[in-house]
């Protein structure tokens, strides 16, 4: 598909998002106790830059033992999956695990990339569609945490596979999950497979560094959230009066990160004050670890029957290959 034919296409499938919608929903969120801000907000265009720079960070392993994953394991997973799938990837980004997979899919009825970042998920379908011709890339900007219009391939599919990579699903407290995933069993339909990727427990220090490096990059990606507010929607954070922390929470089995309020202050957004006590969070996000049993029984829950794990030499992150089952 040319590029103009991705802009066209995109147009025609895009799920707005009002700006009184997302008004609203931030606000709710700042006025919970503890105050929340939904991490499906980090990734505007600079939010998904930033991003992309904490995937490679040295303390980072989940990406890069992801991918290792991919490499080493490809075949099998494409093996399950089998030919001729429509593949529809949940939060794309730029779509560079999905390589690793079309590369060793023998035959892909078409690829439907999802992201809320429209001008982030236009660049990488482009850059799929220029790399993979035979493969006909039909993006759609939508939270996909939501109900969305999958397109319609012009070739028709044997099934609906849906690809999850990144341990994105952590980021959902767990019944959270369980309505993802089963959005994801709706999507995928009867006959359809999800490919789950999911980070596994692991020493506590271990998890804390990937989420509070040392360079700063992922601060400065969880700070930007506010600076968003500011630009799109007439707030005044001061962005600099707010600290990164990343902590481990057992009990939970999650790393929380959290925006820490510096001094005693008042935010105004979208007209409303919000007020703000120096050492008081924002949670902004949950990344929960798993067992394989965890696994298994969160996707059973959600109509998916898991059929195969891989997983990397040092059991960092685990792949899973599910199959809709009847609920």
């Amino acid at each position: 598909m040319s590029h103009q034919g991705l802009h066209a296409h995109l147009r025609t499938r895009e799920r707005t998002h009002p700006e009184l919608v997302l008004v609203a929903n931030v606000l709710a969120g700042l006025r919970e106790t503890p105050k929340r801000i939904a991490p499906v907000y980090f990734y505007d265009a600079v939010g998904s830059a930033l991003f992309d720079r904490i995937c490679e960070l040295p303390e980072y392993y989940l990406t890069r033992t992801e991918t290792q994953i991919l490499r080493d394991d490809g075949a099998d997973m494409a093996d399950q999956i089998g030919e001729n799938v429509l593949l529809v990837e949940f939060g794309s980004g730029s779509s560079i695990k999905t390589r690793l997979l079309l590369d060793r899919l023998r035959t892909v009825a078409a690829y439907v990339p999802v992201d809320i970042s429209r001008s982030h998920l236009l660049a990488a379908a482009q850059r799929i569609a220029s790399a993979y011709p035979h493969v006909e890339v039909l993006p759609v900007c939508a939270d996909f945490t939501k109900p969305f219009t999958v397109p319609t391939p012009r070739r028709a599919p044997t099934r609906i596979v849906v690809f999850f990579p990144g341990s994105t699903i952590g980021n959902f407290d767990p019944q959270d999950a369980v309505n993802l995933l089963r959005l994801m069993r709706d999507i995928a339909g009867p006959a359809g497979g999800l490919l789950l990727g999911a980070d596994l427990v692991k020493d506590a220090a271990i998890m804390v560094r990937a989420y509070d490096d040392a360079a700063g990059v992922t601060a400065a990606f969880n700070r930007n959230v506010l600076q968003r507010f500011n630009n799109e929607l007439d707030a005044d954070f001061d962005v600099t009066s707010f600290r990164h922390r990343a902590v481990w929470n057992a009990a939970a089995s999650r790393i929380e990160m959290h925006l820490l309020s510096t001094r005693r202050q008042r935010v105004t957004l979208a007209g409303e004050s919000i007020e703000l006590d120096e050492g008081e969070c924002i949670v902004t996000e949950h990344c929960h670890k798993y067992t394989l049993a965890a696994i298994r029984e969160q996707a059973r829950h959600a109509g998916w029957a898991a059929r195969q794990h891989w997983l990397d030499a040092n059991q960092y992150f685990s792949l899973t290959y599910l199959e809709a089952v009847d609920r």
